[in-house]
This record gives C-alpha cells, sequence and structure tokens, in this order.
C-alpha cells in the first residue's frame, strides 16, 4: 500500500513539473514573439527608411566623366548606403516604363534627352529622416558648389515614412507591453500552484528545524532549470513558427541575422530564468510565513 502511494505522489510530482513547464514555454512562446516582432519591424523599419531616393542633378556643361568622378567621391561618404551614376540612356528607360518606347520619348522632346546624367543615392536609415536629408544636402551644396544644380528628394515620402512606423511602433509598445503584464502574470500564477501542491513538505521541513535557506535551495535551483528548459522549448516553438510562415506564405518572408537571434535566444532563456526565479522565491516565502493551520 505504501509503495503504491508513494508511486502515485511521484507521478503527481512529474505530472505537476510538467504541467508548469508547458505552462512556462507557451508563456515565453508569446514572449518571444512579442520580441522576435519588435526585431522585425525594426529591420523592416531600416529597409522602409534606406529604400528612399534622392536625386542630383549637375549643371548642363558638366560631363559624364566628370559626374561619375563625384560618384566614386561620393561613395566613400558616411551617410549613404547606396550610390549609383545614372546615365542619360537610363533615364530615357525608367521614362519608357510609363509605356512608350525610346523613339516615341524621344521624338516628343524633338530629340532631347529629358533627364541628363545624374546621381541618385539612397541614404543610411539613422539620416533618412527630414533633418538628416536636409543636413546631407547642405553637405553636398557645400562640397560641390558650382558643380551641383539641384540636390532633389521627396520631402513628404521622407515625412511619411518616419511618421507612419513612429505610430506603428508606439501601438506596438502597447500592445507588447500588456502581453508582457499578462505573461509574467500567467508565469508567477503556474509557479504558484505547483508550489502549492508542495505547501505541506515546506512547512513539515520548517517544523522539524531546516532554515529558509535550506529549504529555499532545491526550490530555486530547480525554477532555473524549469526557465532554462521552458525557454529552450518556447524557442523552438517560435522557430516552427518562422519556419511555416516562411514556407507557407510567399507574401511574408522573416529574416533575422545571426546577432538579432542570439539577442532573441539570450532575452527569452533571461527572462525564463528570471521570472521563474522570482516568482518561486516570493512564493516559497508566503508558505514559510503561514501558520500550519491557514495551509488548509
Amino acid at each position: 500500500m505504501g509503495a503504491k502511494a508513494e508511486k502515485y505522489n511521484k507521478r503527481g510530482v512529474q505530472t505537476s513539473y510538467i504541467s508548469t513547464v508547458i505552462g512556462i514555454s507557451l508563456v515565453l512562446f508569446m514572449i518571444g514573439l512579442v520580441l522576435g516582432g519588435s526585431f522585425a519591424i525594426d529591420t523592416i523599419q531600416i529597409q522602409a527608411k534606406e529604400s528612399l531616393q534622392a536625386d542630383l542633378f549637375f549643371n548642363p556643361d558638366y560631363s559624364e566623366a566628370d559626374i561619375k568622378q563625384v560618384e566614386q567621391e561620393l561613395r566613400s561618404w558616411e551617410y549613404f548606403k547606396e550610390v549609383t551614376f545614372v546615365d542619360a540612356d537610363q533615364a530615357i528607360k525608367e521614362i519608357t516604363g510609363l509605356g512608350q518606347s525610346d523613339a516615341e520619348i524621344l521624338d516628343i522632346l524633338d530629340g532631347e534627352t529629358p533627364i541628363p546624367a545624374n546621381i541618385s543615392f539612397k541614404p543610411k536609415a539613422k539620416y533618412a529622416d527630414l533633418e538628416g536629408m536636409e543636413m546631407i544636402k547642405a553637405k553636398l551644396l557645400e562640397s560641390y558648389p558650382d558643380e551641383l544644380d539641384e540636390v532633389f528628394y521627396d520631402e513628404s515620402s521622407v515625412e511619411s515614412v518616419n511618421l507612419g512606423f513612429k505610430q506603428f511602433v508606439y501601438l506596438f509598445a502597447v500592445v507588447a507591453l500588456l502581453l508582457i503584464i499578462v505573461a509574467v502574470a500567467m508565469i508567477n500564477n503556474t509557479i504558484r500552484l505547483a508550489l502549492y501542491s508542495k505547501r505541506f513538505t515546506i512547512k513539515t521541513m520548517q517544523l522539524v528545524g531546516a532554515t529558509g535557506r535550506f529549504i529555499r535551495k532545491p526550490f530555486l535551483y530547480q525554477s532555473i532549470f524549469q526557465g532554462i528548459v521552458s525557454a529552450v522549448i518556447g524557442l523552438a516553438l517560435l522557430m516552427l513558427l518562422v519556419y511555416i510562415i516562411n514556407n507557407l506564405l510567399e507574401t511574408i518572408e522573416i529574416s533575422l541575422s545571426l546577432e538579432t537571434l542570439l539577442i532573441l535566444f539570450g532575452s527569452v532563456i533571461l527572462i525564463g530564468i528570471i521570472i521563474s526565479f522570482v516568482s518561486t522565491w516570493f512564493a516559497l516565502n508566503k508558505y514559510l510565513r503561514m501558520k500550519m493551520d491557514d495551509l488548509y
């Protein structure tokens, strides 16, 4: 009879442990989803900013060879993600993209090239705002006062890209904060329920003379292990979701750099350990302070 009871108790402890790990894993999966989403938004924002384009138009007497020389010089500037020389033929092709042939365009313009050779550039993300673009424009005009005729970029596009992402980031931050608060509360409750079944064991150890430190030690070690295991499971579920999205949805591709993945993995594991450890600590202190009669 005693053997059966012991076997039943062990099974109950194992079931409680597994259910706790699964519960924490699902919550950490949600936290990982929020963190991964924030990294993805940051990547998309950088790509959107670095897709903005500005054009440098030169004085008519400036030759293509001279313009190419300026292009090579600008490639060494720290402000640009990409610098491209656009010759007259390429400028014609950009216009013919509207559906007319090169010959038709030249015939309409009496054989004159509508857009002379120029240089286009795409700024780096940290300079892709109105202040940064204005600073780049001022430096270009200062460096090439006689060569440049105009520095053109669409101010409304620059402003809309920055404003649109700023509003979206604020909304995402609010939603993410609410999700994380809910997630932390769920982990805390999961651990409290797991320790609730061991409250008599904790109190018995205390009554026979065990110190609080001695009682906490195995539970806290177990909480660290639970946090790590749960984080690994949660991250595995997250990577599975990313794999499914990339392979089933052709219009969406999620790509994270190795550095971003390491930050994501480290953050989720650290969050799992901290939340599990802190929740276990406070739950243990609660049962250590309770009287025997209050445990029933």
